[in-house]
């Protein structure tokens, strides 16, 4: 075999290289037109579409990954369903899949995701992993102007060294795309500022339009996405089937350039 030649970089470049870009970047996206707090499907598939039409897109991520459950499947089975319409959505992102039955379409999770999360990239959006959601940032009047973030493995040190004090981002616009946690609105209900029913029980058939239907801002400044809208307003879970979760996303998306007059 032919050996190989390697420029000749030492641990000190890679380390300014990795320390100076991360910095750069992080910097300047201490203030964006839009921070998604959530990088599952409808999170991604939001920043996707804002980003590609130039929309400054941040994404907070508390995992080492990004996709949510959407690479996943359901149990552990890394296979995902979409139910019609959604599959266009598929078509639009260049991702195989089959038809099980009439109106439910299979995909490859892994393949899926990676596809989602390369075309959020492509568009331009940013990210920040390991990196949980704390609080809210308000301004006149409640309205919602940011995020309060850490690192996440602040949250597993034990109580006596945990004062690690959180930094702030600044957003025109803040979407909650966490899931059935709905984060960043249940930050709201705990001021007093928003109430929320928490999500029903699975009915698929009700709960994926109902969601889409949903999706849109709950508080000045604040948008829900995916499955979070279920549980700001009691809607059915629908488990591992995801068209709703990327058409929500995409509503989102029509939501967030409606506000900032795009």
């Amino acid at each position: 075999m032919k050996k190989v030649e390697f420029s000749n970089v030492g641990e000190k470049e890679v380390t300014r290289a990795i320390v100076g870009e991360f910095a750069k970047q992080f910097s300047d996206y201490v203030e964006s037109d839009c921070l998604i707090v959530g990088a599952g499907p409808s999170g991604l598939m939001a920043g996707r579409d804002l980003a590609a039409k130039g929309v400054k897109v941040l994404i907070v991520e508390r995992n080492n990954y990004l996709g949510g459950g959407f690479w996943i499947g359901g149990y552990l089975m890394n296979k995902l369903t979409v139910r019609a319409p959604g599959e266009k959505v598929l078509d639009e992102l260049g991702i195989p899949y089959m038809e099980a039955t009439k109106g439910l379409f299979v995909a490859d999770g892994p393949h899926a995701c990676s596809k989602l999360i390369a075309a959020a990239c492509d568009a331009g959006v940013k990210f920040a992993n390991m990196t949980v959601f704390e609080d809210i940032v308000l301004r006149e009047k409640n309205r919602v102007a940011g995020a309060v973030i850490n690192w996440t493995p602040v949250q597993a040190l034990p109580r006596q060294i945990t004062c690690v004090d959180p930094v702030a981002m600044e957003a025109k616009i803040v979407v909650d795309a966490t899931g059935h946690d709905a984060t960043v609105c249940k930050a709201l209900a705990e001021r007093g500022l928003l109430k929320m029913k928490g999500f029903g029980a699975m009915w698929v058939e009700q709960s994926e339009g109902l969601v889409v239907e949903h999706t849109g801002e709950v508080h000045p400044g604040l948008i829900v996405s995916g499955m979070a809208v279920a549980t700001v307003y009691g809607l059915p879970r629908m488990g591992p089937t995801f068209g709703s979760m990327l058409l929500s996303g995409k509503r989102v998306a029509e939501v967030v350039l409606e506000k900032l007059a795009l």
